[in-house]
């Protein structure tokens, strides 16, 4: 059972191999079926599934958002998460929350650690922590294992995401100004949806133990660079100019360092980082047909 099934990585878990292969069948949930604003109804949901996992993929991402919609961000992201899992561990079913590298400050250049003591700066990560909270609190004392899957940047070329947007601002200006102080690991939605198959799979079987897990794509770069390299893949000769967090007249807090160690996910499940280098010509095409495809459908030249 999978919430969340209109955003990108909702998206791509319905596009996975494993899916379109026959070997896992999902219950995909929408907000109308299933709205995270109202917990106690996602609770009731998962009491009468007949699915023997629970992924949570549903959240309010938008971190400017977060900021203006305190409670729905808090209800959303982190009171709803908690229930779920309850509702998840009372029937002994495994729980997979995924959570976001915003819950650490964006201090220092080291990649984060599970473990590492969290200290969000923003409504947005201080929301995610608190349904990674709820989560383990639910499955504590219990055999059932769950996963807090924390992955940052994700990209795709279905939804809203920093693909999308950039390569949109470039062919439309000619020039785009990208921050390039901030540093991570872009991650193809496709290879974590692939991964959160394998995950589930492992839970199941119990041939894992629960916790708290990360996964990004390799190598960290900042979006400068990735900007750069997207324009690369696209042929497009647009000009990229460095920017510094400071400069950006949104002034919500953004993490500097958004490096995630993920040698636990790749010892426990054997799920090495993936290389986004190697998605990002089929998202490029793929974002590219679409935009092609919309001119032609609306007149447009």
């Amino acid at each position: 059972m999978v919430f969340g099934k209109d955003g990108q990585l909702g998206q791509a878990l319905a596009c996975s191999q494993a899916v379109r292969s026959g070997m896992v069948q999902l219950i995909l949930l929408d907000r109308s079926e299933a709205d995270l604003a109202n917990p106690e109804k996602c609770g009731e949901i998962i009491n009468q599934t007949i699915a023997d996992v629970v992924v949570n993929a549903a959240a309010l991402t938008a971190v400017t958002d977060a900021e203006a919609q305190v409670n729905t961000a808090i209800a959303i992201n982190g009171t709803a998460p908690g229930i779920m899992a309850a509702a998840a561990a009372a029937r002994g079913l495994p729980f997979i929350q995924i959570s976001t590298d915003y819950v650490f400050d964006g201090e220092g250049i080291r990649p984060w650690l599970t473990g590492d003591s969290t200290n969000p700066n923003t409504v947005y990560g201080s929301s995610k922590r608190l349904g990674e909270v709820g989560v383990m609190s639910a499955y504590e004392n219990i055999d059932t294992p769950f996963a807090v899957l924390r992955t940052s940047w994700v990209i795709s070329a279905r939804g809203k995401n920093f693909a999308s947007t950039i390569l949109n601002a470039g062919q439309r200006n000619g020039h785009v100004s990208v921050v390039s102080d901030q540093i991570g690991g872009p991650t193809p939605a496709d290879d974590l949806a692939t991964a959160i198959v394998h995950i589930a799979e492992s839970l199941v079987a119990k041939t894992a133990s629960g916790g708290i897990y990360h996964y990004s794509g390799a190598p960290d770069v900042s979006w400068y660079d990735l900007a750069r390299e997207i324009f690369e893949v696209a042929g497009l000769s647009v000009e990229v100019k460095d920017i510094l967090t400071s400069d950006l007249s949104d002034r919500t807090a953004r993490p500097l360092n958004s490096r995630l160690d993920c040698t636990t996910t790749e010892r426990v499940f054997g799920l090495p980082r993936p290389d986004w280098r190697a998605a990002l010509p089929t998202i490029v095409a793929d974002l590219q047909r679409r935009t092609k495809s919309h001119a032609t459908l609306t007149g447009a030249v």
